[in-house]
């Protein structure tokens, strides 16, 4: 369990924080840091093809395939450092690590549900976020104090040599605990088939047409029509026109979860079943929205985090030691505790409680902005402020977590909870992608108190959700 939750959460790190800080560094925009958020998007799609993993071979195979994978994108993404276009360059590989990461995330998920059963899942919740969280702080504390000493080359290589050893340790030593699903070479002639090779092609013919210095061009001629209607439109981004399309797609898809209900249950498929199983739950609806808003103020503040931390004038490496010494500690207590706090009296007497602990240090960021704008802030604030965050994140990490789990229904576990956790990477994606154009233009005291008040709407919606006791799922 501890191996292969810190396999998941350290490629999730290298993309959500080394990405950033790379763009950071090499002198892109807030805006365009922001827009890393885009890399998230396999996480948010990932339900797609989730079933695959249930239907064909074993999580373990997947898993241990999709570490082979990572292993050797990390590799290709440190040379990618060395080239003219770095940004661009690491951009590619970025996305492609995404992909692969978010695939081995359903593996995993899908291995621990049947490994456990549902006392085990609880009791060993907080050790399982604190192994996520220990990747996390891998990559953003001792990752990036060797990146800022040795630079990126010999960072990354290192990067990907401590996934080549979890990869190395899990293939000797991970326990075969599952009975084995169709063959895998059903799945690699169905991907061969030419109608996905021809739309694959497509695809990428269609995005390398689209050239940097034509984009913005194309962009300018889709939305005149609607600056002529409404020249205040003109004041808005790209970053937030892009949010407001990912905002209504997943409006769309909320208001029509009956439709699609009803379209997939005549279907025979394992895919569809499997969809259809978790939208058949009571008060579905109501679990979907939680999700998605759960974390969307700890979302907005995580994006903006670190350029506002260097732009206060703490240091790379600064920031790579506070995150990976107290903010370690800090996090192990609030993941342990978390998850022996709600195993031992439940989720629904601890729920409020550790919820606030995730949500109270937005409001120390907005002091930390305050004063770096009134005349400065000095780095031991600013380190105290990153360990409290790391503390009430895990907090929340550990009452999330065990409500993810009650979600997912026998039978189709891993499918499951690819669903709930893409739909609570949705918000991540749609905070972070605005993030950026938003802290530009209201300055990062104000953009917190934002952030702030993006923490709302998911503790609203606490009272009205299901699952929250443990025999309400035993008898589901």
């Amino acid at each position: 369990m501890a191996s292969t939750y810190y396999a998941e959460g350290y490629p999730y790190a290298v993309i959500h924080h080394l990405a950033e800080i790379l763009f950071k560094e090499w002198g892109a925009s807030l805006e365009a840091i922001g827009l890393t958020a885009l890399f998230h998007l396999p996480w948010n799609l990932k339900f797609l093809w989730g079933p695959f993993l249930d239907r064909y071979g074993t999580k373990r195979a997947w898993l241990i395939g999709t570490e082979v994978v990572i292993t050797a994108l990390l590799v290709l993404l440190a040379f990618a450092t060395t080239l003219p276009g770095v940004i661009a360059a690491a951009s590619v590989a970025f996305a492609l690590i995404a992909f692969a990461s978010a695939t081995h995330d359903i593996a995993i998920d899908g291995y621990y549900l049947e490994a456990l059963d549902d006392a085990g899942q609880s009791r060993f919740v907080g050790y399982r976020a604190m192994a996520y969280r220990l990747a996390t702080l891998t990559v953003s504390g001792g990752l990036v104090v060797l990146i800022a000493n040795a630079g990126w080359l010999v960072g990354l290589i290192a990067t990907a040599l401590i996934m080549g050893g979890v990869l190395a340790l899990h293939t000797w030593t991970l326990p075969r605990v599952e009975r084995p699903g169709a063959p895998m070479i059903e799945l690699v002639r169905g991907v061969l088939r030419a109608r996905v090779l021809l739309t694959g092609a497509a695809g990428a013919a269609l995005i390398a047409a689209i050239r940097t210095d034509t984009a913005g061009a194309l962009w300018a001629d889709m939305t005149a029509p609607l600056v002529e209607a409404a020249p205040w439109l003109e004041r808005v981004s790209f970053a937030g026109w892009l949010g407001v399309l990912l905002l209504a797609c997943l409006g769309l898809v909320m208001a029509f979860l009956g439709t699609i209900r009803r379209r997939l249950a005549g279907r025979d498929s394992f895919y569809a079943r499997a969809f259809v199983d978790f939208l058949e739950q009571p008060a579905v609806g109501r679990i979907l929205a939680f999700v998605v808003l759960f974390r969307v103020g700890e979302s907005f503040l995580v994006k903006m985090r670190y350029p506002f931390i260097r732009e206060a004038g703490m240091s790379m490496e600064a920031y790579g030691l506070a995150n990976g010494t107290l903010g370690v500690i800090a996090l192990f207590v609030g993941t342990l505790a978390g998850g022996w706090l709600i195993s031992r009296h439940g989720l629904r007497r601890w729920i409020w409680p550790l919820t606030l602990a995730q949500n109270v240090p937005n409001a120390l960021f907005v002091v930390a902005a305050s004063w770096h704008e009134a005349g400065g802030v000095s780095d031991t604030l600013l380190g105290a402020v990153i360990c409290l965050e790391s503390l009430g994140s895990g907090f929340g990490t550990a009452v999330f977590m065990v409500y993810l789990m009650r979600c997912c229904r026998p039978g189709f576990k891993a499918a499951h909870m690819a669903i709930v956790t893409a739909l609570m990477s949705v918000g991540f994606t749609i905070a972070g992608v605005v993030s950026g154009a938003l802290a530009e233009s209201l300055g990062f005291s104000r953009y917190f108190g934002l952030t702030l008040l993006a923490t709302l709407p998911g503790m609203m919606m606490i009272p009205f959700i299901p699952h929250l006791d443990a025999r309400q799922q035993e008898a589901r």
